[in-house]
């Protein structure tokens, strides 16, 4: 934006801002233009040339065009009146601007200008043009009044028209492709309709720059008030509840200094003379600080768990860190260039990140090591058109007039197709000739789905905009309704009904089903998640958490009470522990010594120690990839290998029986795996699905096809099943195969499989039948096999509050004394621990299987096993257990006090360290007491005998061997590729349950149970619908179908979660609506950072590589941060990621608000105590795309 013209005494000549950097303006010494700016040089030196013309010279021009069309002009006159309304009009418009000299690119400047204006014959804008000579802005005025816009578009966008009052205030907005709105004003009060007859009242007070809304009606009657000091600045806020937040601005400067929220609870700013935050304490009482230098860039945060990160500046003319050093203390540079793009990033151990650019400022080529590269390329309007790897293999990307991405053509030419309405909402998707589509309303609402199989899906909406109805593919119906402040109090799930209830905080405190109570929510002060329980078949089942003074989460503990007596049945705990440097590097499980990652650099994994043994060593390449795994002192060793692209090349041991490689096609499906004696090829469809598996050896060659309906439905194939007629599953409902007969009950859910008798079969009534029953969480809690109708197995589920399975029991048939077949009276037992959603240990009647996990992935790593007699032997009492227990002289023993606990447990350690302090000697004086008489009544350490195993696993995580520390396999198992077992080799009878990631088979059922559901192998799919819905794809019974490449370890099939466990946000983000073509990422976050589950930053070099990684993304691919204020400033951590990413990034400038529907919204705020966002109405935010830095 120009500045304001000068009386002729003072003219501005340039501005500096407070890094010394000047953008000088040039104006014209004499002729018709004398005066004004015709040049601008900006702080990096570029040139640019304002073109400006004259009323007269723009007359002059369209009669020379009209003459040159053979056309009659209109009028245009050669002057116009020297004032208006607005001010004094001298007639002189901007109509171009053109780069005329870059220092960083001097040649082939651009041969058309950089953005180029038309003007009506009235000197009103007509049309705004981008550099390619497209039209991006056209504006029509009222014939009568001049400078009033009637109508406006943007390119390939309809065209919005709008009416005026007398005095010039809006009273009508018609938008021909949905929502128009009318506008009726009285004094102090506008009434807005919208064309679904929606009614908004604003109510303001004051005047002019100071009138403010102050009440607002919305279209449900619900009212929401705002009270404002003299100044105009918000005080209080009153929601349609009746609760009021209230806000303390600063007197001079108008800064909220406090904010009290309906229960009392306090956020306190504090800011310095430059008005920038200095320190923020939450209602929890946790602070974030921070510093800046002389110049007010940002040198140090604190953040809210202590983290430290320090900024550094060479540049004395540059806001742009030259120098980060995270808590860990790696150090990170970065070079910039003069237009502040980032040029090289080099990481903690020295790697380097190369960056170009072209003239424009979009990025065309990243340089990573390993002599890994990508090539982008772009169009005259910017929009990207080419992506290519270090080998060649091209992704092209083509756009309509208004800029959506209507094709994708991938490296092997395949194309997938989207096409919008009239507004850019997706209409239709088309891959390999199968096609989505979806329809919405006027106010942009998706009302219907349309799947591949033309099966339909419903959705109907409140006043609000909230979802009160969906009516799925197969009929089943859930409803929703909400309170006066959105949140979600019931729904209904064809006749289940659940209530929702909340604390003053918004906090969920409990939920009833059918009027039974279901789970329970506590906290502690700090409004912390402290506990959850609920009843499992009259199980009380319960999570407890424990956290540091900083928030972080310290332990999670299970608990699992008889329904009749109370008892404690099972108890899992795990414990967690950080390093000086804040890394949650250390855990600890039940009866485990501690497992620790030993890291370099901000937290890369160089091995893993159990207790002070190490186990695991890892080397890894300049991208810090996993290059050498060794084990067992070098007993075992496993060599990966890489493409060029960065795809798994081969994994290769020092024994042969395992070694790998692996091919890879241009899209960068898995196409080939080769062995020592066998490999397989698998075959793919035009969108992607497994099609069919070849099985190659010296003597073998198998082909399997897979057939699937256009949704994804499992469907006899025709090569080995001629005669069948089935095309589709209208309703995904499968309800026979070759083997057997499914039924289902009105949620989705299998209820029965029967064996299927082929036709002309004779029946003898030994078919077998599977039975499932449900809780109304639609969690399996009872299953039985029955043939000749007595039952064969049965077995019993019980879950925790969180979903996660954590016993069972199995009744097997067996032969009693009589000879008689009989369910056995005592069943097997088998409980589960958790740490979050891994399965960690295993607990049956005579042993303990433990896990323990690559970190941050479902593969299993380390296979403990204890025996229960070893695990007996090792109990013991703490000092502090002890001395209360043996404390008193009638045996019924003592309590201490909480610091005394503290403290004996403090000295117990010293003691058995061997390094007791002076502090704890004097405490023992003065208690009468010595060191050698103390450490006499320490219970000694047993450590019990343990098998350790290596989990061998292939690409994917799935186990294919288990490694003793001498080296050998002591199991080995073969499977196909949906996890079927074909075969096992187990001499030493290990228990081995895991499968595919995230699963654990069950062998009374043959299911798999996969964290939220159970998935049937057999079928490659669910037997119950995905609870989080469409978010985790349209068929909701769906296993990718392409299990080779692609995993759903939580049976979510969601994309990035890093919220933490124990806070409510986490299970919201769960139900966000989930774009196919977009990876969405749900983690806490501000304008230059985000947070991983323990409030760790993620650098956006690592979130990159994390979203790289991801089955799902494929080059192009948007992301979506879901992750408030990550799109606020110049160089926001959104803006950062599309530049390390290349692709678009959608992010908001400020608070995401989750809402339990799975909506979103961005507005201001801050959060409660229960990191809950609290939304401030009157700053409403925005969803921005970044696509590039700017220059």
């Amino acid at each position: 934006m120009l500045p304001a013209p000068l009386p002729p005494y003072r003219v501005l000549t340039g501005l500096v801002d407070r890094f010394g950097r000047t953008q000088t303006f040039h104006r014209e010494a004499a002729g018709e233009f004398t005066g004004e700016i015709t040049g601008v040089t900006d702080g990096a030196g570029r040139q640019f040339c304002l073109v400006l013309t004259t009323q007269a010279q723009r007359a002059e021009n369209a009669r020379q065009q009209a003459i040159a069309a053979g056309t009659k002009g209109s009028d245009i006159p050669d002057s116009l009146p020297d004032y208006t309304e607005y001010g004094r009009d001298n007639g002189i418009r901007l109509s171009g601007v053109w780069l005329t000299h870059d220092p960083e690119y001097p040649e082939n400047l651009p041969a058309a200008p950089l953005v180029r204006y038309d003007w009506t014959a009235r000197g009103e804008l007509a049309a705004v043009y981008d550099r390619s000579g497209t039209q991006m802005r056209h504006f029509t005025y009222d014939d009568k009044y001049r400078g009033r816009m009637v109508a406006h578009r943007y390119a390939g966008r309809p065209e919005m028209r709008y009416r005026y009052d007398d005095i010039g205030r809006v009273t009508e907005q018609f938008n021909p492709a949905g929502l128009s709105y009318a506008y009726q004003y009285e004094k102090n009060r506008i009434t807005i309709t919208d064309s679904l007859n929606r009614r908004e009242v604003l109510h303001t007070e004051g005047e002019a720059g100071l009138k403010r809304v102050v009440k607002k009606e919305f279209a449900d009657g619900s009212i929401t008030r705002s009270k404002f000091d003299y100044m105009g600045r918000l005080q209080s806020q009153t929601d349609a509840a009746g609760r009021t937040t209230e806000y303390s601005p600063n007197v001079v400067t108008g800064l909220v200094t406090c904010i009290t929220t309906p229960d009392g609870r306090k956020s306190e700013f504090y800011y310095n003379n430059q008005n920038q935050l200095t320190s923020a304490t939450g209602p929890d009482g946790l602070e974030i600080r921070r510093k800046y230098d002389e110049y007010g860039r940002l040198t140090q945060e604190t953040a809210r768990n202590g983290d430290v990160t320090r900024y550094s500046y060479d540049n004395p003319h540059s806001e742009l860190p030259s120098v980060t050093e995270d808590a860990t203390g790696s150090r990170k540079q970065m070079t910039w260039s003069r237009y502040g793009q980032l040029q090289t990033f080099t990481d903690c151990s020295g790697y380097e990140t190369r960056y170009e650019y072209d003239r424009f400022g979009q990025m065309t080529a990243v340089h990573r090591e390993e002599s890994i590269s990508l090539y982008r390329s772009y169009d005259n309007r910017g929009q990207l058109i080419s992506v290519k790897d270090t080998q060649g293999r091209e992704t092209q990307y083509e756009y309509n007039a208004a800029g959506d991405p209507t094709a994708i053509i991938a490296p092997d030419g395949n194309r997938s197709e989207t096409q919008y309405d009239a507004w850019g909402k997706a209409v239709s998707t088309a891959q390999g000739g199968l096609t989505r589509s979806m329809e919405y309303d006027a106010a942009g609402r998706v009302i219907s789905l349309t799947n591949e199989n033309g099966s339909h899906t419903e959705f109907s909406w409140d006043v609000l905009d909230l979802l009160i109805q969906q009516r799925g593919f197969d009929g089943r119906t859930q409803r929703y309704r909400y309170d006066l402040t959105g949140k979600l109090t019931q729904s209904e799930d064809e006749g289940l009904i659940t209530l929702w209830h909340y604390d003053a905080s918004d906090r969920i405190t409990h939920r009833t089903v059918n009027g039974e109570p279901a789970e329970q929510w506590r906290y502690n002060d700090h409004g912390w998640l402290t506990e959850i329980s609920h009843l499992s078949e009259g199980h009380r089942v319960a999570v407890h958490y424990g956290y540091n003074r900083k928030g972080r989460l310290t332990g999670e503990r299970q608990t699992v009470h008889h329904p009749e007596t109370g008892e404690l049945l099972w108890q899992h705990e795990t414990q967690h522990t950080y390093n000086e440097q804040g890394l949650a590097n250390r855990f600890q499980a039940d009866s485990l010594p501690p497992v620790e990652w030993l890291t370099y650099g901000s937290g890369y994994l160089a091995g893993m120690k159990l207790g002070d043994t190490p186990l695991v060593e890892y080397t890894r390449d300049r991208l810090h990839r996993e290059t050498v795994r060794s084990f067992g002192n070098n007993a075992y060793e496993l060599t990966s290998t890489y493409t060029p692209a960065g795809r798994l090349q081969s994994q290769h041991l020092n024994s042969l029986v395992y070694d790998r490689d692996y091919g890879w096609n241009d899209n960068g499906d898995l196409v080939r795996i080769s062995g020592p004696w066998q490999s397989r090829e698998y075959g793919y469809s035009a969108t992607g699905r497994l099609e069919s598996v070849r099985t190659l050896a010296s003597d073998l060659d198998i082909r399997i096809p897979y057939a699937s309906d256009p949704a994804g439905n499992r469907l006899p194939d025709p090569e080995l099943h001629p005669d069948s007629t089935l095309t589709a599953w209208p309703d995904n409902r499968i309800t026979e195969d070759a083997y057997y007969l499914y039924r289902y009950d009105r949620y989705g859910r299998l209820t029965e499989k029967t064996d299927r008798i082929p036709t002309g079969v004779i029946r003898t009534d030994d078919e077998r039948t599977h039975h499932y029953h449900y809780d109304s969480q639609h969690r399996l809690v009872f299953y039985t096999r029955i043939q000749h109708e007595e039952p064969l197995v049965e077995s019993r589920y019980l879950y925790d509050p969180l979903g996660r399975r954590t016993g069972k029991r199995v009744w097997r048939c067996e032969r009693d004394l009589t000879g008689w077949m009989s369910l056995s009276r005592k069943p097997e037992v088998t409980w589960y621990g958790w740490d979050s959603d891994r399965l960690t240990t295993v607990q049956t009647d005579t042993k303990r299987i433990q896990t323990v996990y690559q970190p941050g992935s479902f593969t299993p790593l380390i296979r403990i096993e204890t025996e229960n007699g070893e695990l007996q032997k090792a109990q013991r009492r703490s000092l502090a257990e002890k001395l209360q227990q043996e404390g008193s002289e009638d045996g019924h023993g003592v309590v201490f006090p909480a610091e005394l606990v503290r403290m004996l447990d403090r000295l117990e350690g010293e003691i058995r360290a061997d390094r007791v302090s002076s502090e704890s000697r004097q405490w023992l004086a003065q208690c009468g007491l010595t060191v050698e008489r103390l450490a006499a009544q320490i219970e000694p350490v047993y450590l019990p005998e343990r098998k350790i195993h290596l989990y061998h696993c292939d690409h994917r995580g799935l186990p294919l061997a288990l490694i003793s520390t001498e080296g050998a396999t002591e199991w080995r198992g073969e499977y196909d590729e949906w996890g079927n077992q074909l075969n096992e080799e187990n001499p030493h009878h290990l228990f081995q349950p895991y499968r595919l990631p995230g699963q654990q088979y069950d062998d009374e059922s043959g299911l798999c149970y996969n964290r939220y559901r159970y998935y049937e192998p057999l079928q490659g799919r669910y037997i119950t619908q995905d609870p989080i819905g469409l978010n985790g794809g349209w068929n909701l019974y769906k296993y990718p179908l392409n299990p080779i490449n692609y995993a759903d370890p939580l049976g979510l099939a969601v994309d990035i979660n890093h919220f933490p466990v124990n806070e409510d946000i986490r299970n919201y983000a769960e139900k966000v609506w989930n774009n196919p073509n977009i990876i969405t990422i749900g983690t806490h976050g501000d304008p230059q950072s985000v947070y991983d589950e323990n409030y760790n930053k993620i650098d956006v070099k690592t979130l990159a590589n994390e979203v790289r990684n991801h089955p799902k993304f494929k080059h192009g691919m948007s992301v979506r941060l879901l992750s408030c204020n990550t799109g606020k400033g110049n160089n926001s951590y959104a803006q950062q990621l599309a530049d390390e990413l290349g692709v678009r990034v959608y992010a908001p400038d400020q608070y995401d608000w989750y809402y339990s529907n799975g909506k979103v919204e961005p507005w201001g705020g801050f959060y409660d105590a229960n990191n809950q966002l609290q939304m401030d109405t009157n700053q409403p935010g925005h969803e921005f795309t970044f696509k590039r830095r700017k220059p």
